[in-house]
């Protein structure tokens, strides 16, 4: 479906703006930019998300209804193939409900990191980045451990390490992992991703850390349009060297946990992944975005949430993407 109904899309933003961010401005404090000197984030008011999104819309869309014939049903909670070319929303299910994103979460921590860092800044690794919730996946990186944030980027996206995306928020958060978050969460009312709201960088359970399929979309795309982002996504393992607290070579090999790279799960033949993120935890199942293109260069978005099984979020994915062109 065309877009062809952003006045509605834009009232609907604002008016879900007014209940992310309440009544009046609310400021956080942000000790850095790209080149770590001092400023501050504000969130901005309802009134200057009104002047803001008011030409955003024009570039993207979203849609409430009538998706073509080709899927019965998705097996996921949620789900939603967006054409980047013709800013059409393919086809949704559930696109605005609320929903825990696992480690998609990684996707605006990369962005926020992207933004507001520097790739060539050292990361010292402290006891605030060890993750201890059973299950998490993590790079093994032990306090005392630096590298730099491109290499910490790498290793946090290629193979989801949480201990990675805990390092990356302390230190561009200038210290404090909150402030971060912080910025993540007006970022994202930035965007228009007003159904979202952050309570950490990895993802990682928290009954607060909450967004919506369609948010994801927004977020996804936005973090397409940095190429380092890109060129991150896209590969199938990343090795490097880092150093350890003593100062001692520490080799860091990780390999994707996205099954189209490593080639055990095929996209419908006219259609190539360029990249995309995983995401498993209990609450959440288990989630995947996708970015691919089409024969005829058409880019595409896919995004599923809280499938019942890893399997079913590639199902679910290859059955949107073959959707394609409509």
């Amino acid at each position: 479906m065309k877009c062809i109904n952003k006045a509605l899309l834009l009232s609907f933003i604002i008016s879900s703006a007014v209940l992310f961010a309440g009544c009046g401005k609310k400021e956080y404090s942000m000790e850095f930019d790209r080149n770590m000197n001092s400023t501050s984030y504000t969130m901005v008011g309802i009134a200057e998300v009104n002047s803001t999104l008011t030409g955003y819309t024009e570039t993207i869309c979203v849609d409430f209804g009538e998706y073509p014939k080709g899927i019965e049903y998705l097996d996921s909670e949620a789900g939603g193939l967006f054409d980047m070319n013709d800013l059409d929303v393919i086809y949704g299910k559930n696109l605005y409900s609320s929903m825990n994103p696992a480690s998609l979460t990684k996707i605006m921590t990369a962005y926020v990191a992207l933004k507001y860092g520097n790739l060539g800044d050292r990361i010292t690794v402290t006891e605030n980045a060890m993750i201890t919730e059973s299950g998490a996946q993590t790079a093994g990186l032990r306090p005392g451990d630096t590298m730099t944030l491109e290499q910490a980027l790498n290793i946090m996206m290629v193979c989801s390490a949480n201990d990675a995306a805990a390092a990356i928020a302390e230190h561009v958060g200038g210290g404090s992992m909150e402030v971060f978050v912080n910025a993540m969460n007006a970022e994202a009312l930035r965007i228009g991703a007003t159904g979202t709201h952050f309570t950490n960088p990895h993802g990682l359970t928290d009954e607060n850390h909450k967004t919506t399929p369609y948010d994801l979309y927004l977020i996804f795309n936005e973090a397409l349009k940095d190429e380092t982002f890109k060129n991150i996504i896209g590969q199938v393992a990343y090795a490097t060297t880092i150093s350890d607290a003593a100062g001692n070579a520490k080799e860091i090999n990780v390999n994707s946990t996205n099954s189209f790279l490593k080639g055990d799960y095929e996209a419908p033949l006219d259609v190539a992944v360029l990249g995309g993120k995983t995401g498993t935890t209990a609450a959440a199942g288990s989630c995947l975005t996708i970015y691919a293109k089409d024969s005829a260069n058409h880019y595409y978005i896919t995004v599923i949430l809280n499938a019942p099984d890893r399997e079913t979020s590639y199902t679910d994915t290859i059955a949107l993407l073959q959707l394609h062109g409509n």
